[in-house]
């Protein structure tokens, strides 16, 4: 059951946003599993809130496919499918594209630094296989990248999706293979932003979340997500 409240909720943003992002980092993470039921009552006294925004939020999860409505169950937690792990990563691997060309031109040397004492903190985690520091780590280094673009409206369509690549990182993170490969990646990653390469750097991308993509499809095809 989510254990999620409202007792420390800020009062500056409306109550639907905020029970639909609660919701939806529940449901992402897996705190809430696929099959979950949403009763609105259960939960808009669990969360110490109306059924108006609840309902509100629910429909908002409804629209990103979260949730859907099943006749005689009511609000259910949907899971994910092959076509939703596609299509999220076909949105980032085309927005990263579109941002690559800002971040080669503002790179400076110490960003460069900053990259490479994350791929060094990596480097430690995975020598003492500690899964959850390499997931939060990988996204600090793809974060990082990121914030180097100016272009921020495609930034903020790529942080609609953060929740879920964080969840796709643990993911990636766990299959032994394919955390080798990604890390250096990620070294290679570095070494064309220091040169400059654009287009060494979009190739790497290219490749490393197509990689990230088909690792996650198969982690849904084998039911680990």
């Amino acid at each position: 059951m989510y254990s999620g409240d409202f007792s420390s909720m800020p009062e500056s943003r409306p109550i639907r946003d905020i029970a639909y992002d609660r919701l939806k980092h529940a449901i992402i993470t897996g705190e809430l599993p696929a099959g979950s039921r949403i009763v609105e009552t259960t939960f808009a006294d669990q969360l110490h809130i109306s059924r108006t925004p609840l309902r509100e939020a629910l429909r908002k999860l409804e629209r990103d496919g979260l949730v859907e409505y099943v006749l005689r169950r009511g609000v259910v937690v949907r899971a994910f499918t092959l076509a939703d792990i596609d299509e999220i990563f076909t949105i980032r691997n085309a927005m990263m594209m579109l941002i690559l060309p800002s971040v080669v031109e503002r790179v400076t040397k110490a960003d460069i630094a900053e990259l490479r004492i994350i791929l060094s903190e990596i480097d430690v985690a995975m020598a003492e296989n500690d899964f959850d520091a390499m997931a939060q780590l990988n996204r600090a280094f793809h974060r990082k990248i990121e914030s180097l673009s100016d272009k921020k409206r495609i930034l903020r369509v790529i942080d609609d999706q953060e929740e879920y690549i964080t969840r796709f990182s643990a993911i990636t993170i766990a299959s032994i293979e394919r955390r080798a490969s990604a890390h250096e990646e990620h070294k290679q990653m570095a070494d064309a932003l220091e040169k400059r390469d654009l287009e060494g750097l979009k190739a790497l991308f290219v490749h490393h979340l197509d990689e990230s993509k088909q690792t996650c499809l198969a982690a849904v095809k084998n039911r680990v997500f």
